[in-house]
């Protein structure tokens, strides 16, 4: 079964693009909360995941290799859908997901837990998921975990995306503040070569009424 698409899309795609973080690198700030996902929940695998329009990208990975997979087949891709913790505890059990080459090859995932990273306008961008080869659960301590680390990474997400606006709007200044310097050089510049006519000018008149007299 496909995974399914979000009524906004389209407006969620937007959102997503504006963050400007997919296929950029590997984050320490990142990297450590995948790590300590993957600890609390006692997962051989955790993964921060942006689902794109054809593809859930990693911004980071513990205990997998690969950078990407199809949407198409993704969990995650599920998972943004939900306005909670989306838990597959046995995959081969389960309808959407029991012939899914995630499932039935590697990294032949049984069990996973995806909390959706959403953003203060409510666009789910991706999410924070652990996975585990076996069928399993989680406890309600670290279901908890996954949605406060969730929370975090969304915030590590809206930090580094205010950086970057302020750095492009500091450069954005510096270029307006070149431009002005410019258009002031270009101005005196202007009005030198002004004075040297005017100049110039009078030095002419006064040459004509000396031969006229």
């Amino acid at each position: 079964m496909r995974a399914p698409i979000p009524r906004n899309e389209k407006q969620r795609l937007k959102v997503l693009w504006q963050y400007e973080v997919l296929d950029t690198v590997p984050e320490e700030v990142f990297d450590d909360l995948t790590e300590l996902a993957a600890r609390i929940c006692q997962a051989p695998i955790a993964l921060i995941t942006l689902v794109d329009e054809k593809r859930q990208w990693f911004k980071s990975r513990v205990g997998i290799s690969v950078k990407e997979t199809s949407r198409d087949i993704s969990f995650c891709g599920h998972a943004i859908t939900q306005a909670d913790l989306f838990i597959i505890p046995d995959a081969m059990l389960d309808k959407r997901f029991s012939h899914n080459p995630l499932v039935t090859t590697d990294p032949k995932i049984r069990f996973y837990a995806g909390a959706p990273l959403v953003t203060p306008d409510g666009h789910a961008l991706g999410t924070l998921c652990v996975i585990d080869k076996v069928p399993r659960e989680l406890n309600i301590d670290q279901k908890q975990a996954l949605r406060v680390l969730a929370r975090h990474v969304m915030t590590q997400l809206e930090l580094r995306r205010h950086t970057h606006e302020l750095a492009k709007a500091h450069k954005h200044r510096d270029e307006i503040e070149k431009e002005l310097l410019k258009a002031r050089a270009d101005l005196a510049r202007a009005r030198r070569e002004l004075e040297k006519h005017k100049a110039g000018s009078k030095r002419g008149r006064r040459r004509s009424i000396h031969s006229a007299r």
